[in-house]
């Protein structure tokens, strides 16, 4: 599969006034992406631009040369995002229509979507899942469904908010697996340093703006010093006024 890469252009955010994001100029053709920074850093902003949930205040996000903010439906194929939470991307009460669903929306009818769901879940040795209440579901059988139900419309790069969060160590060791195992270009954000280690590129965000970017090594290296030291001058002793 092609990587089809996104390229971010002096792109920046504000919201009511305040800069969240500002002069980011990427462009992101690598197949393993790590984003980190510290929570406020706009790591959550930044996915959310890529994937068009926002336009930016400032300069230019594209998508195969596609604005990802006014192409929505273009963006269906392309990009796909999962969650930290999976309450927040569930929205039927059986496993089976969660993912018939996104298959209709690609033009299936709904028998070839229920049947596509049933193979879908088969191949992963989950065919048990068909009938069950998604809220019957652990949070990591729930997170594994969200990212099945993303994998169903075949998109060309995944874009992950903090995926291992919330999960207990089984639960991200499986999700790593078949992260690991997928063709698609993957996109990463989290605090986390395990969690983008493996990654060709890690790109450190601070207060909305590039940091370092780089290899996965030194990047994480200097990302995980300057939070040892900002953790040992108890930073956040001081009230916001």
């Amino acid at each position: 599969m092609a990587l089809p890469g996104i390229r971010l252009t002096g792109a920046g955010f504000a919201v009511a006034g305040k800069t969240i994001l500002a002069g980011l100029d990427l462009d992101l053709t690598q197949a393993r992406i790590g984003i980190v920074g510290r929570n406020g850093s706009g790591k959550t902003s930044l996915l959310r631009l890529m994937a068009g949930l926002v336009t930016p205040s400032t300069g230019a996000v594209r998508i195969a040369g596609l604005d990802p903010a006014k192409d929505r439906r273009a963006m269906v194929g392309r990009i796909g995002i999962l969650f930290q939470n999976p309450d927040h991307q569930i929205l039927f009460p059986t496993v089976g229509e969660e993912l018939a669903f996104g298959l209709t929306q690609l033009g299936q009818s709904a028998l070839e979507a229920r049947a596509s769901a049933r193979a879908s879940l088969a191949a992963e040795g989950r065919a048990h899942w068909d009938h069950a209440a998604t809220h019957t579901l652990s949070q990591g059988q729930r997170q594994y469904l969200c990212l099945l139900a993303v994998l169903a419309m075949q998109p060309a790069t995944l874009l992950l908010d903090e995926p291992f969060a919330a999960l207990d160590l089984p639960s991200q060791a499986r999700l790593r697996r078949k992260l690991a195992a997928l063709p698609q270009q993957v996109i990463t954000i989290s605090h986390d340093p395990s969690a983008v280690a493996g990654c060709n590129r890690v790109i450190w965000l601070e207060a909305g703006r590039v940091l370092l970017d780089g290899p996965a090594a030194p990047v994480l290296a200097a990302f995980t010093a300057e939070m040892a030291r900002i953790g040992e001058a108890d930073a956040d002793a001081d009230l916001s006024i």
